[in-house]
């Protein structure tokens, strides 16, 4: 059942796999280029991180309201979507920092900076998104497996928060990575800084196409 657009996680397994797949493919390319595309795809891709973390957050909000009797139930409103669950604080952190990719790859599309600029803009942001995403991540690790670390490999629900986390990881050596230098004007670990986002968004890619399956086995379990 892979085309289920009536349904909140396959808009965002799409979103965040069309994200994942435009940090992927530019990132690939910086390993060996510098086209005037690549900050352009790194952009369009954190507008699809973005759509997918709002979904995910809105989602996160309405699934303690949705398991309430209709009767106890009351109007959904922005003032009432602060929950005191794990999955909604995960969920509100990664849209942060989906927000911090949206400036930092804005910011890197102009294509000459000194180093000011592209510590400021482009480097600060980057590192905050980059956080933000490590502490959701572990968030969700650790609320899935009700433990800070574990190791079921042949479970599906075990290969989705860990490789978003792994993703996360990769995106924060990244970050620091990217920095840029005042004195060459070039990131301290250029190699790092395009690798990290590579094996990042590799991981975010096939952890969102899990996604799918995993929300189908959850219906069907709670369906019967």
């Amino acid at each position: 059942m892979w085309w289920r657009p009536d349904r909140a996680a396959w808009w965002m397994a799409l979103l965040f796999s069309l994200g994942s797949a435009m940090f992927l493919v530019p990132a690939l390319a910086a390993l060996a280029s510098s086209a005037r595309w690549i900050p352009i795809i790194f952009f369009s891709g954190s507008i699809f991180f973005t759509s997918a973390a709002l979904v995910q957050l809105v989602t996160a909000a309405e699934l303690p309201h949705r398991f309430q009797a209709r009767a106890r139930r009351r109007p959904l409103r922005p003032r009432a979507w602060l929950p005191a669950t794990v999955d909604w604080l995960a969920a509100a952190i990664q849209f942060a920092g989906t927000v911090m990719f949206n400036i930092s790859t804005f910011a890197a599309m102009p294509i000459a900076l000194t180093a000011h600029q592209a510590n400021v803009p482009k480097w600060a942001p980057n590192v905050l998104g980059s956080g933000c995403f490590l502490i959701s991540s572990a968030l969700a690790f650790a609320t899935w497996e009700h433990r800070w670390l574990s190791w079921r490999p042949r479970d599906l629900d075990w290969w989705i928060p860990a490789l978003n986390l792994l993703g996360s990881l990769a995106f924060g050596v990244s970050a620091i990575a990217s920095f840029v230098s005042p004195a060459t004007g070039l990131a301290v670990r250029g190699d790092l800084a395009n690798l990290g986002p590579a094996l990042g968004a590799l991981g975010f890619l096939i952890a969102a196409v899990l996604l799918v399956p995993q929300a189908n086995r959850q219906l069907k379990t709670w369906s019967s």
